[in-house]
């Protein structure tokens, strides 16, 4: 095996799971994932689509009905968007690796802003790639971007920028200027953007088109920026495994042709449950919006109140990153929780070494009465260690 695959670090939020899975005791909030179930209407598109016998290859690019509506969609949320430069992909992991698969040669330099979820500074590892990071800042529990440290990291060399806003796991979201700025100097360096946006509508900050700021509002479709998304978060698919890229017009031939090699296609009935979901996306998304703020307003604010704890709202996305004082070891305590507490929540190592000492807690719960209980457990625990 390569010794690039070799080095690669498992997966520290898996190490906290496998130590709780299958125990009923456990509260479990480590995984990036709503405790619902995917909307009847999506599901029912993939039962009818499996009833009428599509089981078989699509296009590599993805159903014409599924790139036109995803095309849809994105222009009613930024600048037009034409489905020509849709691709459909195998989930937003996938839509990830095939960006980074079309962009990266071995050798290669990537900036990468940290905290992040692993996998987007993994992706490039994998390629061959040196992968440099540029660490957000936390003020008062709150995590803030250095653009000045940012600007300096990215030079003529720098292949790829991969920037994840709003930020899986600490909520940071860029503004547009930042955009701009980032979009200005990469331009100059040539480098590309790989920019992972699946968390763009789960935001909580009141914007004209119901979205965080989003690169594609303020690039031309001839910039050197990949856009990553994905149905998992804003429709409730997460088990679905489908997800898109937005890509300049040059690039789209290689992606037909990465994405035969690597999946060669989405499956026909998941694609059709996905033209479901963006039909009826505007009785299902605002209420995930509205019920993921409602849960941080129920969390963060019983969170703060526990001695030692220094938390802030998230912006955006579905999680509280906060970090436990006197407790430095972000994995023995996520470890503990789960075998002393009962409590499943992800370590901050797992997303870099800055954030070690932070602790992870997914609050896309149907019941929030479970964070509740979560941040009792919590505290009794901390009581214990005194």
């Amino acid at each position: 095996m390569r010794q690039a695959i070799l080095d690669l670090e498992a997966s520290k939020i898996r190490e906290v799971a496998n130590a709780g899975i299958g125990r009923d005791d456990v509260l479990a909030f480590w995984f990036g994932e709503s405790d619902e179930i995917t909307p009847d209407v999506v599901r029912q598109a993939a039962i009818d689509s499996l009833q009428r016998g599509e089981t078989f290859y699509a296009h590599n690019l993805g159903l014409p009905e599924l790139r036109e509506a995803i095309a849809s969609y994105a222009s009613a949320l930024h600048p037009r968007i034409d489905a020509s430069r849709i691709a459909v992909t195998s989930g937003g992991v996938n839509a990830l690796m095939l960006a980074v698969q079309a962009l990266v040669d071995a050798g290669d330099e990537v900036v990468a802003v940290t905290p992040v979820w692993p996998n987007l500074v993994a992706q490039p590892a994998i390629m061959g790639a040196t992968v440099r990071t540029v660490a957000l800042k936390p003020v008062d529990g709150e995590w803030t971007l250095d653009l000045d440290a940012l600007r300096t990291a990215i030079t003529p060399r720098t292949k790829l920028l991969i920037v994840n806003a709003p930020n899986n796991p600490t909520g940071w979201t860029l503004t547009g200027d930042e955009q701009r700025a980032i979009l200005d100097h990469c331009r100059g360096t040539g480098t590309w953007i790989l920019a992972d946006e699946v968390y763009e509508r789960l935001y909580f900050e009141p914007t004209p088109n119901g979205c965080a700021p989003s690169f594609l509002d303020v690039a031309t479709p001839d910039d050197r920026l990949v856009v990553a998304h994905s149905f998992s978060k804003s429709f409730l698919m997460t088990g679905w495994r489908l997800g898109w890229l937005v890509l300049p017009p040059a690039l789209m031939d290689g992606m037909g042709k990465l994405i035969e090699f690597n999946t060669s296609c989405a499956s026909v009935f998941t694609q059709r449950a996905g033209v479901a979901a963006i039909q009826h996306g505007k009785d299902i998304t605002p209420r995930v919006v509205a019920h993921l703020k409602a849960c941080r307003d129920v969390l963060v604010p019983l969170l703060a109140a526990v001695p030692g704890v220094q938390v802030a709202p998230a912006k955006g996305g579905m999680y509280a990153f906060f970090k436990l004082d006197g407790f430095d070891d972000s994995l023995d305590v996520a470890k503990r929780l789960v075998t002393e507490a009962g409590l499943g929540l992800a370590p901050g190592n797992a997303f870099a070494p800055e954030a070690q000492g932070w602790l992870r807690w997914c609050f896309a719960s149907k019941d929030p009465q479970r964070l509740v209980e979560g941040v009792r457990r919590l505290q009794t625990w901390l009581a214990g260690q005194k």
